[in-house]
């Protein structure tokens, strides 16, 4: 017999000394010795390409290390504490725990008869995200998705069924600002609206959806005979950090009678802070949000969350009883998640966040959350040190800063934004540190956002210090190039 289903103790005890040694390999590696992005050698991704599934099987320990050699090693270090990429993925190893755990058992968490306990601990941690944002406890509700692009779509299929008739679709109109995340975009489309319905409202000098523009356009789609039914506000842009102005937002909706959904995926977490859960005055408002958990609450990937203010809507939306599941129908105790939204077959993503806040505690979460915002403020302070040399585009906001070196006079604005791009080519080829460039009002900016938990000041303080290095270098490889060209 092969090991794909175990028969003996000499095949268990193989697999034991399998995971053994993948459990100790990951629980002791130490992401700041590698490279924050590794360079990806062609030869070992095309040694991948070519390597056959064998018709026999091989040990299982020799295919783990070789995964860890060969697959592994082609990827970024998102745990790093100097990533600061993207949003940047400091896991916490008691998430990993959390999954592993999850992943030994393999619930499936669609219906309550199947797994009445991982679904239990499911509606418990939606209960608590639901207070953590002021939601009403007597009606909110929600569910685990893999993450914030699943969250926006489930949400926004709700508020397409609710606000719109069949017939109304065509005319319908969702707004959302020009720093709004493109999964809303994206989730839109899936739902069968086309891009002339998505309307792009401007931002104010801090990024923050304008309202004043909002409600002028609200008014002149409805006088052309369009049909309004939705404004997508963010809480964290992924550009800046900066949290839409939700107040004034959610009293527009309610005037307008719009259905209000946030994209807090990467900034919800901050109302885990109570030095910082002020920011997010209004979400309480929304009828629906989106969290994800594998951002910063530091969950491995696959761990999301979409909160709606009448659970009832869920099912209306998603609920289909076919002859085959009617064994296993339930109630509004004993939920059946698949009843709730668009996947019947489902992981019990949330058992992984429950453990970590078990072992942890929420207070421990809380203040690892606030570190972020601290790390960012740090790397401006630092910038604000060289005013002739680096320019703040946009302040410090949720563990983001965005930032740019000042080019030589002689430079334009082509070269200029090429300067940025440099700097972050350099970046990633030293691989010390991780800092990409976004687009800010046409510029090319460079962007930090620093989240992990174990990043202290000096490292945001040599990191300024190192972009300062690649940006000497940079100018002189520009003005070398624009010489030849």
């Amino acid at each position: 017999m092969s090991l794909l289903h175990p028969t003996n103790i000499r095949e268990r005890e193989e697999l034991a000394a399998c995971a053994q040694g993948v459990l100790e390999a990951i629980l002791t590696r130490d992401p700041a010795s590698r490279k924050v992005f590794p360079q990806t050698h062609a030869r070992d991704l095309a040694a991948l390409r070519t390597m056959s599934l064998p018709a026999e099987g091989r040990p299982a320990n020799e295919v783990a290390k070789e995964m860890e050699s060969t697959v592994f090693a082609q990827q970024a270090t998102v745990d790093h504490r100097r990533y600061f990429a993207f949003i940047p993925g400091p896991f916490s190893p008691l998430s990993w725990i959390g999954e592993l755990l999850t992943a030994g058992h393999n619930p499936h968490a669609g219906s309550w008869l199947q797994s009445a306990g991982p679904s239990c601990v499911e509606g418990e941690m939606i209960r608590w995200m639901v207070a953590q944002l002021g939601m009403p406890a007597e009606t909110a509700g929600g569910l685990f998705v893999s993450g914030g692009s699943m969250a926006n779509l489930t949400a926004m299929a709700v508020a397409r069924d609710l606000r719109l008739t069949e017939a109304q679709r065509p005319l319908g109109v969702a707004y959302v600002s020009d720093q709004t995340h493109s999964s809303n975009a994206k989730g839109m489309k899936l739902l069968g609206f086309a891009s002339r319905q998505i309307r792009k409202i401007g931002s104010d000098a801090g990024f923050r959806m304008n309202t004043a523009e909002l409600r002028e356009r609200i008014h002149r789609d409805r006088a052309i005979g369009l049909q309004p039914f939705a404004v997508i506000a963010t809480a964290g842009t992924t550009n800046t950090g900066s949290i839409d102005p939700l107040q004034e937002i959610a009293q527009i909706a309610r005037e307008e009678g719009l259905w209000m959904h946030v994209d807090g995926a990467y900034g919800a977490s901050i109302c885990l802070s109570p030095t910082h859960r002020e920011l997010l005055k209004g979400i309480e408002h929304a009828d629906s949000v989106a969290w994800d958990a594998h951002k910063w609450m530091f969950q491995t990937y696959g761990c999301g969350a979409v909160l709606v203010r009448d659970k009832s809507h869920l099912s209306d939306s998603f609920c289909v009883r076919p002859e085959y599941l009617r064994d296993a129908e339930s109630n509004a105790e004993c939920p059946n998640y698949w009843e709730l939204g668009p996947e019947l077959t489902r992981p019990a993503r949330a058992l992984r966040l429950w453990f970590t806040l078990q072992v942890a505690g929420t207070r421990a979460m809380g203040e690892a959350i606030a570190h972020g915002v601290q790390l960012a403020e740090w790397a401006e302070d630092e910038l604000r040190h060289n005013p002739g040399r680096w320019e703040i585009v946009s302040d410090a906001k949720l563990g983001i800063v965005n930032f740019r070196f000042l080019a030589p006079q002689s430079h334009d604005a082509a070269a200029a934004d090429e300067l940025q791009r440099k700097i972050a080519r350099r970046a990633m080829e030293e691989g010390q540190i991780g800092v990409l460039t976004t687009e800010l009002r046409g510029r090319t900016v460079l962007r930090i956002c620093a989240i992990h938990p174990l990043a202290t000041e000096r490292d945001m303080r040599e990191s300024v210090a190192l972009l300062d290095e690649y940006a000497k270098v940079s100018v002189r490889a520009l003005e070398e190039s624009l010489a030849f060209a």
